[in-house]
Formats: structure tokens, sequence, C-alpha cells
């Protein structure tokens, strides 16, 4: 059966191996089925973002001999969509304002840890809604927090979804409630990296989400927001990541070699795959 892969890297900065992994992995799976692989850019942030990256990876792609169509989406073209989706989860009722800092919540004794990290312990969630709206309109920073609980009354039981990994494979049902009130937005940001990538493998037809595997446990979130905005469930493919000598996942702010600087040693895409495993 044919499928509908995507690549969605942040231009904010040149890919390394760990990228021609996850860009390999899903285009070859696209190849091989007849299917289609997309590239998206996840420039949402843009702050970070910045317009030569997103040059660059579509050298890098090239160069790989990786092919996709054009225009590719990017994230930034399209804030009415997330804005959208949010404004329908707030009619739910499953969304409210949460003002605490990081350094609050790290500080909280009721704080667990969890799968993604600190689990929020619903500090601002009881505040009545007088004040929940003066927190809307006024000018302290905050965010929007995706009320689990609440969420999970306007959804069927169980939620599942399916992982086509060998290391992983089988059909999962989620437990969202282990994460805690997750940021689905900002006060002047439209969308989180939950909400926005969600939505946007929806709206782009994307059947198989191949993605690293340290984002398996974020897809019992993400399947918690396709029910809740009755969008389709794609399967999943949480692969292994691209490691250094260290063991340490390759990541940008390590300064992890990037495809452009092998491509500059003379190392050709063939070897590329060898070095990955591919």
């Amino acid at each position: 059966m044919s499928v509908v892969t995507r690549f969605a890297p942040s231009p904010t900065g040149r890919l390394h191996l760990g990228h021609a992994y996850a860009a390999l992995v899903a285009s070859d799976l696209a190849r091989t089925t007849g299917g289609q692989f997309l590239v998206r850019i996840e420039d949402i942030d843009q702050g970070r973002a910045r317009d030569e990256f997103v040059t660059a990876i579509e050298e890098d792609l090239a160069w790989l001999g990786v092919g996709f169509p054009r225009p590719m989406r990017r994230q930034s073209e399209h804030f009415g969509d997330y804005a959208a989706a949010l404004a329908r989860l707030d009619l739910l009722g499953v969304l409210y304002p949460c003002t605490c800092t990081r350094a609050d919540i790290a500080q909280s004794a009721a704080a667990p840890q969890g799968p993604l990290g600190v689990v929020y312990p619903g500090t601002c969630r009881a505040r009545p809604k007088a004040l929940q709206e003066d927190i809307r309109n006024g000018s302290h920073p905050f965010v929007l927090r995706l009320d689990v609980a609440e969420a999970m009354v306007h959804v069927p039981h169980p939620l599942t979804f399916t992982e086509t990994s060998t290391a992983h494979g089988g059909r999962i049902t989620t437990d969202p409630a282990q994460f805690g009130d997750i940021v689905i937005a900002r006060k002047d940001f439209p969308a989180s990296y939950h909400l926005s990538v969600t939505l946007d493998d929806a709206l782009q037809g994307v059947t198989l989400v191949t993605r690293g595997e340290d984002l398996l446990a974020a897809t019992h979130i993400h399947r918690l927001l396709q029910a809740l905005l009755d969008l389709p469930v794609p399967d999943y493919l949480h692969h292994r990541l691209v490691r250094d000598d260290a063991g340490r996942r390759l990541a940008k702010r390590d300064n992890a070699a990037t495809l452009f600087a092998l491509r500059e040693a003379g190392i050709t895409p063939s070897q590329v795959r060898g070095m990955i495993g591919i």
C-alpha cells in the first residue's frame, strides 16, 4: 500500500546526519510503496528560523538525491490554520490560561517528572472563569494549556494508534494524562509544536508519520488532539536516533557535523547512507 510521508526540519541550522537518516527513511518508504514524500518547513518560531537555512535544507536534500514536490508547506504561512484549530479547542472548553513560569513549575513540589519532562501540576487550572478572562485580555504573558482530564471527556475510549516500527510496533493505547496539561499556544504565538505538527500532518494528508523514537511519547498527546479536532489518524514509525561515538543523540546545539561539511570534505551521498546504516 502506498504511503504519504514527510520530513519536517526547523530552519535553525544546517542539517546533520540525524536529519539525513530521518529524511531518507521517509523518502525511501514513500518511493518503495509508490507513494509521496513531502518536506515541511517548521518555522513557526520566527525568532529562530532563518531563510538561509531553508535554502540550505533544499540544497542538502538535493545532494542526498531526495526529491519532493514544491512549494513546501511553511508553518509561518499558515498561522490562520492554527488559530482556527485553537478556537475550536476553546469552544470545547478544554483550554485555560497559565501564568506560571518554568521556574515556578520546576520549584513546585507537586511537579513530578514525566516522559516529556516536568509534568505541570495544574496550578492555574482551577482559577475562576472571570480571572481567566482577565488574564487573556491583560498584558501579562501567559500560555494556553490543554486541560487533559476535561479533554478526555470529549473523546471516545480507548484512544489508540498503530506503531509500525519493529522496536515499538503494535497497537498502542494512549495515556495522555501522564504528560499533564501541556502547552498548546502562547499569548502571541498561535500554536505549540504539539498542535502545529498534528494539524499539519492532517492537512497535508500524511498517512505514515516517520520520526525519531524520542517523539513516541508525544504521540499520546497528538492522538488526543486528533480526536478533539476530528482529524484523520495516520500510522506511525518511530525510528532509532543517530548518535555520536559517546552515545549522544546528534543535535545542532552540540555542533554535530553538518551535511554541508561532509560534502565539502568529499563524502558522497552513498557514503552518508553507509555512515547511518541505510
